[in-house]
């Protein structure tokens, strides 16, 4: 499946929450379930915390094809970006968590990562996990606590106590941001704490 059509998010119609997973199985769950949903259905990018827009219209086959070539165009736009002399984009090594992506430097970058042991996609990697060590986790936290406030601020602004859980947010004080939200609907709650989690995937694992 392509990096588009496995996109995680999930799905809201009003404050409950209705599908969640691979952004083709969303849709799709999205469709089945359109005659039994009141008011419009929103679908959450789990990554970013933004809205996914959809096009829902007509049979499954013909939603089907829409996000398919969607995904094909994305995946298109970004081998015809690659930098001249470097290889496109591969598969990658899926089992192993790998994922191939578009990166652009300088000669005297990719020169320099050459000649490291273990090839440049090694040398990149060491790189940042040594500047995520030496960041201390700041630069995951302000990602969570962004990508939390793209939910909230689309789905639960009007929310008892959602300014005061919006700056309990970015203050990091996670114990009075989960009280703040205490009496909203759980999923809505749910779904804003796993997002407001650095590194949710690692922390799972």
């Amino acid at each position: 499946m392509t990096s588009y059509l496995s996109t995680p998010c999930t799905a809201f119609a009003g404050h409950q929450r209705i599908a969640s997973g691979a952004l083709i199985d969303v849709a799709l769950a999205i469709k089945a379930a359109e005659a039994g949903t009141q008011g419009p259905v929103l679908t959450f990018n789990d990554t970013t915390g933004a809205v996914i827009e959809l096009d829902l219209r007509g049979t499954t086959a013909e939603i089907v094809t829409r996000l398919t070539e969607r995904s094909e165009l994305e995946g298109a736009a970004g081998t015809r970006h690659a930098p001249a002399g470097v290889p496109g984009r591969s598969r990658g090594r899926p089992k192993l968590g790998v994922v191939a992506r578009e990166v652009t430097l300088l000669p005297r970058h990719w020169e320099w990562l050459a000649r490291q042991s273990g090839g440049a996609s090694q040398a990149l990697r060491r790189l940042v996990d040594e500047a995520r060590r030496a960041d201390g986790g700041r630069t995951d936290r302000k990602a969570a606590q962004e990508r939390c406030y793209r939910f909230l601020s689309t789905l639960a602004g009007n929310l008892p106590g959602y300014e005061e859980a919006i700056r309990a947010l970015f203050a990091g004080e996670d114990e009075d941001f989960v009280d703040r939200m205490a009496s909203w609907p759980p999923d809505v709650r749910d779904y804003a704490r796993a997002l407001a989690r650095p590194n949710p995937d690692e922390e799972r694992s």
